[in-house]
């Protein structure tokens, strides 16, 4: 099997959805200690801002003609396109910011759908993990209440159009402990943080039973 993991955070050592990717790829090659995992993180490096701008503009332009830059964009394309092809299953860490997936992430995604055709399901019965990380509350009776606009989104892309078996792990509430607003939110967020990782350490395990 090999694995296809995918951060995103601009954490670092901080990050809560590394950390729980961590969980998962550890219980997997606990017990397939022979796996292969395809790491690419965005948060370190982000791929090129202008490259999906640059390889849909190639897409008109014949392979002979295409300046320089052209060629690049498209050949990264394709290789992000075939690191999800190739992947027999998937760990994707992809926190919330600012209500929404990163600029990093849609970079990625629109560079992945550029890669290969129209409808292409690369993860078509695959499956994935992913992980959505979120600093604050987004609940049903919070202010913020609908206010996420990643999750969906990553569901419809993921899980519909590449067309994985996916397993979702949320976390909220990582911003207690580090915004003092948030310390009366300590008790549900501790109980938040073990539900991810308890999650994550069961996602990891049925990664290796497959």
């Amino acid at each position: 099997m090999t694995v296809l993991r995918i951060d995103a955070s601009i954490q670092g050592a901080r990050s809560a959805s590394s950390a729980l990717a961590d969980l998962v790829t550890a219980e997997l090659t606990a017990g397939r200690p022979d796996e292969v995992v395809v790491r690419r993180h965005l948060g370190e490096t982000p791929v090129p801002a202008d490259a999906w701008a640059t390889a849909v503009g190639a897409g008109w332009t014949p392979a002979e003609q295409r300046t320089p830059e052209q060629a690049a964009a498209v050949a990264l394309a394709v290789e992000i396109a075939d690191e999800l092809r190739d992947a027999d299953a998937a760990v994707l860490a992809l926190p919330l910011y600012n209500w929404g997936v990163s600029q990093h992430v849609k970079a990625w995604i629109d560079l992945a759908i550029a890669g290969g055709t129209p409808g292409d399901a690369y993860l078509a019965g695959k499956p994935v993990v992913l992980i959505v990380t979120r600093g604050g509350g987004y609940g049903p009776g919070t202010p913020k209440h609908g206010w996420d606009h990643s999750i969906d989104y990553l569901r419809r892309i993921v899980g519909e159009v590449w067309g994985a078996d996916l397993t979702v792990i949320e976390r909220e509430l990582t911003l207690v402990g580090v915004n003092p607003a948030m310390d009366a939110l300590a008790e549900p967020a501790e109980l938040m943080k073990k539900e991810a990782e308890a999650a994550a350490t069961a996602a990891g395990r049925a990664l290796a039973a497959r």
